[in-house]
């Protein structure tokens, strides 16, 4: 069991690690070279085009900082990271990033007073009982558990002070959860009525399709919703099955990718025209000019997709039972997307359509039946893996508990012994050990999630999070208390009769509290500063660049900003909330490493969010209500676990007054689930028909039909006739007009477009992991107050930097 030396050398290593990674960070992120690493979302924005202290200092000033002044102001992004107000960060990157700021704030309001009330009044109840003077002979003790519950004697007057103390943090976490959850959910309105015209707002996704005798089933939706919402109902869009044009997309984007590069290098050397061979990988062959190689090869490829497309257009079993239809009003898209449309439930499934860069295109066409199964199949998987698990779970905490090992190993003794081993293995090692055994786990049930069926990536990030946190629940805490226990106490139950086990265990539940802090310090003050400092992107993004990158286009690629990842965080989020409320009646000693960690990570997650996290969608907070719930089964598992602790003390006068806790805390998650999640769940109509009526005389019918028409084309096809074509096209226009000696070079041949007409709608492809694609940021119209007007315009990212004033 580790000692407070042991965890001394444990925050030592761990508070030099993260002082190391954030030096790293302040002084990378100050070089010209590394600045789309660090500032990656302004370069996107299109707000950032280089360095500020690259400009005029030459070729090494490209990749070396020359001003010296701003290495002695190496931490001023700490302050940079706290001048973005909330509203401006709404504005810059959408709810969800605030609302994920939120969490850390409430971890802070609810931990702040805990840890001074939990210090000042338990630490000297617990120190002054002395219980553990008289058991150290027959369990495994440190100075740590001297600080804890365990140190009460039985049947003493002593834990009416802990079950006070647990009801004040109670009442104090459930003010707090209310408070934030009426305030998210008020955000979450305020932000939904300040957003401009969106394509989700509305359309509505249409699953498991009915096939119908001599219709398609573009046909039958048509017909079915001209019959049921004759007065709403505007068009549809059908979802094709495009497997092969989607390699032939991809096979073109490397061809295109080919032609930009050598045209690049062609203008920059326009007395030599590049070359290659026509042989496998331009090895061998014929010697002929990339420039007309590759646009040839374009040519032939076009040809291939136009007769692939005809063949997908004319093939009506192409045609997914599933469709996106808009309607010509958001009254209408609600009261089609919240009502059942047919008579049997299997068919005709509506839902809100996700925001286009949200749809995981390839679940769209699952069967009804089969999601049933695939969600058993998935649960069964998700059991045994949790199961699975415990076994690197044990290896952890007998890496955690040496002194048991000893007792049944002695040989291992004089190995353990050495001072700086001993302190390494009890400080250190069971948390970092910990940490890599989970590494993999986020993408194991993210997989899983996608096998469930789900056709938003934001619901397949809330189902991955809600079982990482299962599987954190049984094998990280609890899975962790009883294998632990078991190895600390080994010798007392080997050696005791079966009617003392449970007093043992509960006298070491408590004492577990060391291995957790140095998880926490590992996790949450090492793991955080790892975070900011990018070391994984940094490399990537250098060598991608050394040996990859070949047009702009590849450089925007190779930046890689990433996104907060809600299918990992989030879960890791909670357990600290439940180590906070478990542990603060029982070991409070461990409340200032959750509170470090806390703070520190706010500060860090805020830098990221406003300088490189690009959110791949927006959910407007949709995850709020799976977070209240997950802080309440905290509170109501620390309620649970000290009356089983206090059952396990033999104090029975005080006991029963924690039976009515749970049940009250019970019913204040009930009246918060029916309060405000509906907000969550569904949209009311008065806001629909608010919104409609204040746009009835801005846009026609027929504009927004012009709107919707192209709204939830696959990605696939944005990059295709849109993306790539321009940026090539931009990029020379630049380059002609700052040297007139390459004006004579031909610009690239147009491609044959891909698009929509009102007849027939384009194949879609239902993989696109594949696939490029960086979609269009909408910029967020967020207003504090209840906006008194709506407009629309044309959705572009937005600009703001740290001087951004509010609108009055």
């Amino acid at each position: 069991m580790a000692t407070l030396e042991d965890i001394g050398v444990s925050a030592a290593i761990n508070i030099l690690s993260a002082f190391a990674f954030l030096l790293a960070f302040a002084f990378l992120r100050i070089q010209p070279i590394n600045d789309r690493v660090y500032f990656p979302k302004w370069y996107l924005a299109g707000a950032r085009t280089g360095s500020p202290g690259s400009a005029g200092r030459g070729v090494i000033g490209k990749f070396v900082n020359l001003n010296f002044a701003t290495y002695f102001t190496f931490l001023n992004w700490m302050p940079q990271a706290l001048k973005m107000s909330e509203a401006e960060i709404i504005n810059h990157a959408g709810l969800d990033s605030a609302a994920f700021l939120r969490i850390y704030i409430l971890g802070l309001n609810i931990f702040v007073p805990v840890t001074l009330l939990a210090l000042l009044i338990l630490i000297p109840v617990n120190v002054s009982s002395g219980t553990l003077f008289f058991l150290r002979k027959d369990l495994v003790v440190s100075d740590i558990d001297k600080l804890s519950i365990s140190n009460v004697r039985p049947k003493s007057n002593r834990f009416f002070v802990h079950i006070g103390l647990l009801y004040a943090i109670s009442f104090w976490t459930c003010c707090m959860l209310y408070k934030e959850y009426s305030y998210v959910a008020s955000m979450r309105l305020r932000f939904l009525a300040s957003q401009q015209r969106r394509a989700e707002q509305f359309t509505v996704v249409v699953r498991n399709v009915p096939r119908a005798s001599g219709k398609s089933t573009s046909d039958s939706v048509d017909h079915f919703f001209q019959k049921n919402h004759p007065d709403t109902y505007l068009c549809h869009q059908a979802v094709y099955n495009a497997n092969k044009f989607a390699k032939l997309v991809r096979k073109r984007d490397r061809l295109q990718n080919w032609l930009d590069y050598n045209q690049l290098k062609y203008e920059r050397n326009p007395e030599k025209r590049p070359t290659r061979k026509t042989g496998f990988l331009g090895l061998w062959g014929k010697q002929v000019d990339s420039i007309e190689y590759y646009k040839h090869q374009i040519n032939v490829l076009e040809k291939r997709m136009a007769l692939e497309r005809q063949k997908i257009l004319k093939d009506s079993k192409s045609i997914l039972p599933v469709a996106f239809v808009s309607f010509k009003s958001r009254w209408g898209a609600a009261v089609c997307a919240q009502t059942q449309q047919s008579r049997n439930p299997t068919l005709w499934l509506t839902n809100w359509a996700p925001e286009p860069r949200d749809i995981y295109w390839r679940n769209l066409a699952i069967p009804f039946v089969s999601l049933t199964i695939r969600k058993l199949i998935i649960s069964v998987s998700v059991f045994a893996l949790v199961f699975f698990y415990m076994i690197p779970i044990a290896f952890v905490q007998s890496l955690a508990n040496l002194e048991g090992l000893e007792r049944v190993a002695p040989f291992l003794r004089p190995v353990i012994e050495l001072h700086f081993i001993k302190s390494f293995l009890q400080g250190f090692l069971p948390g970092l050990a910990l940490k890599v055994f989970l590494y993999i786990l986020p993408a194991i049930l993210m997989i899983m999630s996608k096998i469930e069926g789900f056709i938003s990536v934001s619901s397949l990030e809330r189902r991955s999070a809600a079982k990482y946190y299962y599987f954190i629940l049984v094998n990280v805490f609890l899975g962790s208390i009883i294998t632990g226990t078991a190895f600390e106490q080994l010798d007392s139950f080997l050696h005791q009769s079966p009617t003392e086990i449970p007093r043992t265990i509960g006298v070491s539940i408590p004492m577990k509290a060391t291995f957790f802090i140095t998880y926490i310090m590992v996790d949450g003050w090492a793991g955080v500063a790892a975070e900011i400092l990018r070391l994984k992107p940094l490399v990537i993004f250098h060598l991608k660049n050394l040996f990859l990158v070949k047009t702009e286009r590849d450089r925007a690629k190779a930046m890689d900003p990433g996104s907060v990842a809600f299918a990992e965080t989030l879960p890791s989020l909670q357990l600290y909330f439940l180590l906070g409320l478990v542990y603060a009646v029982v070991t409070p000693v461990l409340l200032p490493f959750i509170l470090v960690f806390f703070a520190f990570a706010f500060l860090v997650y805020r830098h990221q969010i406003i300088n490189v996290y690009n959110q791949r969608y927006e959910s407007a907070a949709a995850f709020w209500p799976h977070v209240h719930s997950r802080i309440i089964a905290s509170l109501l598992i620390a309620q649970l676990l000290l009356m089983g602790l206090l059952g396990t003390k033999k104090a029975a006068n005080s006991t029963p007054l924690l039976a009515i806790l749970p049940i009250l805390t019970f019913y204040f998650h009930h009246y918060c689930k029916h309060r405000f999640e509906p907000a969550f769940r569904k949209y009311p109509l008065e806001e629909a028909m608010a919104k409609d009526l204040a746009e009835t005389t801005a846009d026609s019918d027929q504009n927004l039909k012009a709107y919707l028409s192209d709204a939830f084309l696959h990605p696939i096809f944005h990059s295709f006739e849109e993306q790539e074509l321009v940026e090539v096209r931009v990029d020379k226009q630049q380059r002609q007009a700052t040297n007139a000696q390459i004006s004579e070079v031909s610009p690239p041949s147009p491609l044959q477009p891909v698009h929509q007409s009102s007849s027939s709608p384009p194949p879609q492809h239902e993989e696109h992991e594949d696939i490029y694609y960086q979609p269009s940021n909408p910029q967020y119209q967020y207003d504090p107050s209840v906006p008194s007007h709506y407009t629309y315009q044309p959705p572009h990212f937005p600009h703001y930097a740290y001087h951004y004033q509010d609108q009055p």
